[in-house]
């Protein structure tokens, strides 16, 4: 670089990423499909009514009744961005919801977010699986580059859960945006496509049978060698 010249950021594909689609993405443990409110509603409104803590991080929710959760779930699988998806046990019931969502496919940037586990889908390999599924669609099928987690900084679940599965801590914006009439911090984390290939393998060593015990308790923690 010569004295005039300005520093600038190495050259990149400018080739943009795809936006997602209905995708199913099985696993072993379960599936990350495409939400379809007819066919799922019934199922994932058993497994979160009655558990008004699980919105409490959330701009909605929780619901009265089955109708109003219904209304707006239908009203959910519209929106293009987010864009749901529904995790799946083994028996196809719906245990929870995910989605992609501040799809920038030209800066191939995206976010996982509007993340609502039901208490029978938290702390399980379903859990866990859900997100590697998500991740892998997202790096090595749509081709982004950036894949980001955001959560309040006050969520110390979520906050925890990012850096488990993998994402970089950036930093917190702070009085970023106002939730259910309160100020909110938002703590900001990445996963950048170079460093994949490092994450998934963790993942498929922790998601791997041998590393669950007869009670189904893990022997290694996610990220351990």
């Amino acid at each position: 670089m010569t004295s005039n010249e300005s520093p600038l950021g190495p050259v990149v594909d400018t080739t943009p990423a795809q936006p997602p689609g209905p995708a199913k993405l099985p696993g072993r443990y379960g599936t990350v499909a495409r939400l379809e409110a007819r066919s799922h509603g019934d199922s994932l409104w058993e497994a979160v009514r009655g558990h008004d803590r699980i919105w409490a991080y959330l701009s909605y929710g929780p619901f009265a009744d089955f109708k109003s959760f219904s209304n707006w779930l239908s009203e959910r699988e519209r929106l293009k961005d987010p864009y749901y998806y529904v995790v799946l046990d083994t028996n196809d019931g719906a245990a929870g919801l995910m989605t992609l969502v501040n799809i920038q496919p030209a800066m191939r940037s995206v976010e996982v977010g509007h993340v609502l586990y039901s208490p029978a889908l938290q702390r399980t390999a379903l859990a866990t699986e859900a997100q590697y599924l998500l991740a892998r669609y997202v790096f090595e099928t749509l081709g982004y580059r950036r894949y980001e987690w955001k959560c309040n900084a006050l969520n110390q679940p979520s906050y925890r859960a990012a850096l488990r599965i993998g994402f970089t801590f950036e930093g917190v914006f702070r009085q970023h945006m106002i939730v259910k009439g309160r100020s909110r911090d938002t703590a900001w984390f990445s996963m950048l496509d170079s460093e994949w290939p490092a994450r998934k393998a963790a993942f498929e060593r922790w998601l791997a049978p041998e590393n669950f015990d007869r009670e189904g308790k893990q022997k290694k923690k996610l990220g351990e060698p």
